[in-house]
């Protein structure tokens, strides 16, 4: 990915020629070390990231203070925690970088200016906002009603890239399961084909 992306990406969310010159200068080019914090808990946010390049993974503690994660994001992934953005609340998450990363940054006041002025960027905005709530929707449910087997088996198959990044660990607390029970369901895929 690089600028080529970010104007293919809202051109294909249909901004004009005109809309895309005034959008597309307001984005900044950020670098991320591994381990850097784009957002810790406790802090408002105040950036949305295109992730251009590189790994992240956003968590929290539980009440006994084991680290769980909440959400992985991957190259062409928008990087944000909505609520804390748009409700100007601090955030509950850390958003970390687990290699290098490249993000192409937009800072919460310019956000809001393109949000208020070009109907177009308004209304990619609100389809991700959407899409985003779906996706938590969809994962709240699993949580409840699906084996864990399962829920192991849909990561597989919608974001296969992630297991090429993220520890068993990690994709273990996504999953809500220990890592104990996640080394069992992959021995018995291994096992069962």
């Amino acid at each position: 990915m690089n600028e080529e992306f970010l104007k293919n990406y809202f051109t294909e969310r249909q901004l004009s020629k005109e809309e895309l010159e005034v959008v597309l200068p307001h984005f900044k080019k950020v670098s991320f070390e591994k381990n850097d914090y784009l957002i810790e808990a406790g802090k408002v946010a105040g950036y949305y990231w295109f992730l251009d390049s590189g790994f992240i993974r956003s968590y929290t503690f539980d009440p006994e203070g084991n680290d769980v994660t909440t959400a992985f994001y991957l190259a062409g992934d928008i990087v944000i925690d909505w609520s804390s953005f748009f409700l100007r609340q601090p955030t509950r998450e850390y958003m970390q970088a687990a290699e290098p990363c490249v993000c192409w940054e937009l800072d919460y006041k310019t956000f809001q200016m393109l949000f208020h002025s070009i109907e177009a960027f308004r209304e990619q905005g609100r389809a991700t906002l959407v899409g985003s709530y779906f996706a938590l929707k969809e994962r709240s449910i699993s949580m409840i009603t699906d084996l864990a087997k399962d829920r192991y088996l849909r990561l597989i198959k919608d974001k296969p890239d992630i297991f090429q990044h993220a520890s068993l660990k990690h994709i273990a607390t996504y999953l809500g399961i220990t890592d104990t029970s996640l080394s069992r369901i992959r021995k018995e895929i291994v096992t069962n084909g």
